[in-house]
């Protein structure tokens, strides 16, 4: 009975003993090996907004792993690259970088992340090859320290590489406007423009349009925007004509236009080459100035008004319109002018009586212009004013038939007494 414990005590030492011995697998050695290439194409032309795509590789092995019981498990391997941010500079090539590094997380071993850098070939970017600097910036654990059972230390180590990323600028027409003129291009009509322009790249283009594209919100508005150039070879010069129609909210001053030529290159594909955006003169709508005009309170006749086209384009067939309202009434409110060069006058006649009760002061009276532009359009002016200034009625024009009567009878009655005086002395 006093050793009836033992047994169990003996058991449970055994128990112990047989109970599988737990470790922590730990490394030592080994980091990250990067790289980087451009996934998808490397080819652009000049003035491509490109995107570049770019697969970062970590291919770096673990050289020497051991268990070991006891030790704290680590949360990183020294091959796992952690916070990678990879950085496109422009370098010697005709690039320009938008944006700010991209952030490609952590890379573990054997793992490959993707960023895409925006960027910009430059309009006068000439064909060939070029290495843009890509930097890849990481830390990674480079060794650890157990200092304790519950202990442990790091030791993180930052790193920089720079890798060569090779791109192909290919070869393609390059336009430059030498000569760009507008015809009758006025607010609210429609007219021409003229180009003249010059291939400045190294591609000779085949089966090539030149093609006029409304820039945005611009009020100039190609009628026909496309005109078959067919082959435009390197150094030669096209010239080309297009109907614009300007918006009738435009005003008087230069607006933008874009211009791009579609063509075959080399390899046959259909390419369209970096647009050039200039700067097309807009005249305003043609406009009038009519002179003044003066009438008598309760008259009744023909008034003329002077009519300037003050525009930049001739006036064809133009006719005037006077809007009469109280105290003012015409039978005879439209006139003829004819054909106004720009800077010319004519004058209209209108029909027109002044009531009895017209305050005399200066009115303005309505008007406006009827004409065609030179391609044949019906246009109308914008509404002006005629300023009609109202006079009082003669005074005298009141008193005369008085003044006649008195004036007659007086005479009447200086006839009479000296027929009378006459009489007298001849008894």
């Amino acid at each position: 009975m006093k050793y009836s414990g033992a047994p169990i005590f003996f058991l449970a030492v055994c128990l112990l003993c047989c109970m599988p011995v737990t470790g922590v697998t730990s490394y030592l050695g080994g980091s990250p090996q990067m790289s980087a290439s451009i996934a998808g194409t490397n080819e652009f032309t000049s003035g491509d907004d490109a995107i570049i795509h770019i697969s970062v590789l970590n291919s770096g092995v673990e050289s020497l792993q051991f268990v070991m019981k006891g030790s704290i498990a680590t949360d990183d391997l020294p091959t796992t690259a952690k916070g990678v941010t990879v950085t496109l500079s422009p370098g010697d090539a005709p690039v320009i970088v938008r944006g700010d590094p991209q952030s490609a997380g952590d890379i573990k071993s054997q793992g490959i992340a993707n960023v895409a850098i925006s960027t910009k070939i430059t309009a006068d970017a000439t064909a060939g090859e070029y290495q843009l600097p890509l930097t890849i910036r990481y830390t990674y654990l480079a060794s650890s320290y157990q200092a304790g059972t519950d202990t442990i230390q790091f030791n993180y180590q930052p790193v920089s590489e720079t890798f060569p990323i090779t791109i192909k600028i290919k070869p393609q027409i390059t336009i430059e406007v030498l000569e760009a003129v507008p015809e009758n291009l006025n607010v609210g009509g429609e007219g021409y423009l003229n180009l003249k322009i010059k291939n400045i790249g190294f591609e000779d283009g085949r089966k090539a349009s030149v093609k006029v594209i409304r820039n945005g919100a611009s009020p100039i508005i190609p009628s026909d925007n496309s005109v078959f150039i067919g082959d435009f070879p390197r150094n030669g010069t096209v010239t080309s004509r297009y109907k614009i129609s300007i918006s009738g909210d435009a005003e008087a001053q230069t607006y933008p236009v874009d211009i791009v030529v579609t063509y075959e290159n080399r390899d046959g594909d259909i390419v369209t080459s970096a647009v050039e955006t200039i700067g097309v003169p807009v005249g305003g709508k043609i406009t009038f100035i009519p002179g003044a005009v003066q009438v008598v309170q309760g008259s009744e006749g023909v008034i003329q008004v002077t009519y300037t086209n003050t525009g930049s384009s001739i006036a064809y067939k133009s006719q005037a319109r006077l809007s009469a309202v109280d105290p003012f009434t015409s039978t005879d409110d439209t006139a003829y002018l004819g054909d106004l060069k720009p800077g010319e006058t004519a004058t209209a006649r209108y029909q027109i009586r002044v009531g009895d009760t017209a305050v005399a002061k200066e009115y303005n009276l309505s008007t406006e212009v009827r004409y065609r532009d030179a391609q044949d359009i019906s246009q109308v002016s914008d509404t002006f004013n005629v300023p009609v200034k109202v006079l009082h009625k003669p005074v005298s024009n009141g008193l005369f038939p008085i003044l006649a009567a008195v004036g007659i009878l007086v005479l009447i009655g200086c006839s009479a007494g000296y027929y009378l005086l006459a009489r007298r002395k001849k008894k």
